[in-house]
């Protein structure tokens, strides 16, 4: 039986969206990593508006091979240029919920996200919309993508995920 939207709440929705930033906030990265669909993305589009993140250039647009190395490199011991290791917080808006249909969940996320390492600390304003499905019945991640405010501008290196 092939599970549904309608087997899960919208108060269960929003959960799982402030759950997931919290895992990301901990560190908890295999966890976080464990809410993925296999064949899932997570795109950070450059330009405002970006509506292709293959015939255009992206921050970021990783599947979950990507995901799995970074999260590799984040949690490895031998991981040099993590010592110490990066920190986030992400400060968000109650979710809101575009789409509630039996084949998925569209939400859409106004957030702060900071993240510091040593004596450095930098300031993303972005909005965040997750893909969601439902399969046996536990909400997953199909895709997400992260607009930057300013995706515009010159980055350093982002370590985390916004």
């Amino acid at each position: 039986m092939l599970d549904k939207a309608a087997d899960v709440t919208k108060d269960q929705v929003v959960d799982f969206i402030y759950d997931e930033a919290r895992m990301l906030d901990e560190g908890r990265y295999d966890e976080w990593l464990a809410l993925w669909l296999p064949d899932g993305h997570y795109w950070m589009p450059l330009d405002y508006k970006q509506t292709d993140p293959h015939l255009v250039t992206s921050l970021l647009y990783e599947d979950n091979f990507m995901l799995r190395l970074r999260v590799e490199r984040l949690n490895g011991a031998r991981t040099f240029s993590q010592k110490p290791k990066s920190r986030c917080h992400h400060v968000i808006q109650r979710p809101f919920i575009d789409e509630f249909t039996p084949e998925r969940i569209v939400t859409n996320t106004s957030m702060h996200y900071v993240e510091t390492r040593l004596d450095e600390q930098f300031l993303l304003a972005l909005v965040a919309t997750h893909e969601l499905r439902v399969v046996e019945g536990q909400l997953r991640i199909a895709n997400k993508r992260v607009d930057l405010l300013n995706s515009d501008a010159a980055f350093g290196s982002i370590q985390l995920l916004p």
